[in-house]
């Protein structure tokens, strides 16, 4: 087994939130290149690049990186164009490297289980990749996501594609369409996530009612 996979499989069988953040504050220093060179991680490009092709008005729109980790997303985001970006993450010192890169507006400390510090109706867009997954943050997000978009903002989730009907996701978001909170736009399977790994995701993007 490689190490890359053995990273993978630990952060994959996480229990809590306080397991999460303790294994993040420890890996962020090597978190990018052990993702993106050791890994192939393509997701938050793969997902900023869906994110512009939905918003035509970049630099004025204000986007939630939900998860943002290392700012990896904020990057992506920006290199798109997109000028105003908050991120949330429950580690701190995945936290200092994002604000290290001067790319967000406001950074802040959350748990993605929880509701977010974030008032309802405050955002264009709502991206959210690499964080719902196994051993980290489950179906219940969907609601806090849909939550802060204002009406018509979209909102872009990657998911685990072995997870998405296993562990409760799409139930999730068809209780939410049911509900008429969002309606669910796309849902691609096998979209690129961890290429070196082989390991793909649900691309899935709602718009917010």
């Amino acid at each position: 087994m490689s190490e890359h996979r053995r990273i993978l499989d630990r952060v994959y069988a996480l229990k809590s939130p306080q397991e999460a953040e303790s294994a993040y504050d420890e890996w962020a220093a090597t978190y990018e290149h052990d993702t993106t060179e050791g890994m192939g991680y393509a997701a938050p490009e793969h997902a900023a690049e869906r994110l512009r092709s939905l918003l035509t008005d970049r630099p004025r729109v204000e986007i939630l990186d939900a998860g943002c980790g290392t700012g990896l997303v904020g990057a992506a985001l920006a290199d798109h164009g997109f000028q105003v970006i908050d991120g949330f993450d429950l580690s701190t010192a995945m936290l200092d490297k994002a604000r290290a890169k001067g790319l967000y507006r406001d950074l802040a400390k959350a748990d993605l289980t929880q509701r977010l510090p974030a008032e309802a109706d405050s955002y264009d867009a709502v991206i959210c990749v690499g964080t719902l997954t196994e051993g980290h943050v489950g179906p219940e997000a969907f609601d806090e996501l849909v939550r802060v978009a204002r009406p018509g903002a979209p909102i872009v989730v990657t998911v685990l594609d072995r997870i998405w009907k296993p562990s409760g996701y799409k139930a999730k978001v068809e209780a939410i369409e049911a509900a008429g909170l969002a309606h669910l736009e796309e849902s691609t399977p096998q979209s690129v996530y961890h290429v070196k790994e082989n390991i793909t995701c649900n691309l899935v993007v709602l718009r917010a009612l």
